[in-house]
């Protein structure tokens, strides 16, 4: 009984210790802290840095970012003047072919099944694809035939308009062949073609050897339309090259029988300086920069200078919301035409297009007014 009873009082007194509370220091705290499981401190101390952590990753990637940019933004500028070719391939973007995929030795494909696709040789080692589309009253004796009839078919008693495109692209771009539709339907031929570099066309781009291109095709459209009335049309930096072409034209005494004129702005440096994608028009130094190496390059497209020395009549279109080449461009070109002495006996007019219409740089040929303008 006494072994019995002296154990029962040990196991009492270890539960009434362990029940007790643990004693207080001089400083009325606990005498041992109470701590969190080493694991456990670990996962909150790793919980309250892992966002602070990411946030800081995050922001350093932004910033290295940031600085990378800056540092490619103003390293262009040096690159381009350094590199002049590298301007001239943004100016004529020939490099650019869209549509893709598309063969342009079938024009049938684009839906032009009365055309004909050629290739002609302006000089040695330039080769040019052209494209023939006849007159709607043609269309179903063009079916099937060769390019001998095509040839044959520019002396009928049609007018022939040639086209000269803009920069990028080829001939076979979706709204030129909108145009050649229009035009063919209001009975002109329609002779286009890539210059030397463009599409399917061998040679090396440059504003004379593009202006020669178009020189070439003009006679050659005259050799074979008898006395039919050429007009040339060009769009956009096809501007420039049918402000060079007639230039040249009138300097021989054998000028077009008119010259449209489409989106055209004065110069290429104006053209540049007031391009609405130009990210560097307010850098320092833009025209050192950016422009004189347009220049250096060999390119001017001078419209502004071409018109003084042209004598045919002059039809310029432009619409008020052309984003690619600015409307105060093509009216001021219009008002140095108006007033130049070489087109005192020939009739200058200027059509715009108003905002609301939506034509923009390249959709004028939506315009139910085109054919009584062109008539």
């Amino acid at each position: 009984m006494r072994k019995r009873n002296e154990s029962v009082t040990v196991e009492h007194e270890r539960a009434a210790s362990a029940a007790a509370p643990a004693p207080l220091d001089k400083g009325c705290s606990l005498r041992h802290s109470l701590r969190l499981p080493a694991a456990a401190a670990a996962a909150a101390d790793t919980g309250m840095k892992r966002p602070l952590g990411r946030r800081y990753g995050l922001w350093f990637r932004l910033r290295k970012l940031i600085i990378w940019l800056l540092g490619v933004y103003i390293a262009i500028p040096f690159l381009v003047k350094l590199c002049p070719a590298i301007q001239a391939k943004l100016v004529f973007l020939n490099f650019v072919r869209v549509p893709y995929f598309i063969d342009l030795k079938r024009p049938q494909d684009q839906g032009l099944n009365h055309t004909c696709n050629y290739y002609l040789q302006p000089e040695e080692d330039v080769t040019i694809g052209v494209w023939h589309t006849v007159p709607a009253a043609l269309w179903k004796n063009a079916r099937g035939k060769d390019q001998l009839w095509f040839e044959d078919a520019l002396g009928s008693s049609h007018p022939v308009i040639l086209y000269l495109h803009g920069n990028a692209g080829t001939r076979g771009g979706d709204h030129r062949v909108e145009l050649y539709k229009v035009l063919s339907s209001l009975g002109y031929h329609v002779v286009t073609f890539d210059y030397r570099g463009w599409g399917d066309s061998i040679g090396n781009p440059s504003e004379r050897g593009m202006t020669y291109d178009a020189l070439h095709v003009f006679d050659w459209i005259k050799a074979r339309s008898g006395d039919n009335p050429v007009y040339i049309w060009g769009h956009s930096l096809g501007t420039g090259v049918a402000t060079n072409l007639v230039r040249r034209l009138c300097e021989r005494e054998t000028p077009p029988d008119a010259l449209i004129l489409e989106s055209p702005f004065t110069n290429i440096r104006e053209e540049a300086r007031s391009h609405p994608f130009s990210i560097y028009r307010y850098f320092p130094g833009f025209d050192w920069f950016f422009l004189d190496p347009i220049t250096t390059s060999g390119i001017k497209f001078a419209n502004d200078e071409n018109v003084k020395y042209i004598s045919c009549s002059l039809l310029i279109l432009h619409a008020e919301d052309d984003p690619v080449v600015p409307f105060h461009l093509g009216k001021k070109l219009y008002n140095i035409a108006a007033t130049s002495r070489s087109f005192r006996d020939y009739k200058v007019q200027f059509v715009p297009f108003h905002t609301d219409l939506g034509y923009r740089h390249k959709y004028i040929y939506r315009s139910p007014e085109l054919p009584r303008i062109l008539r």
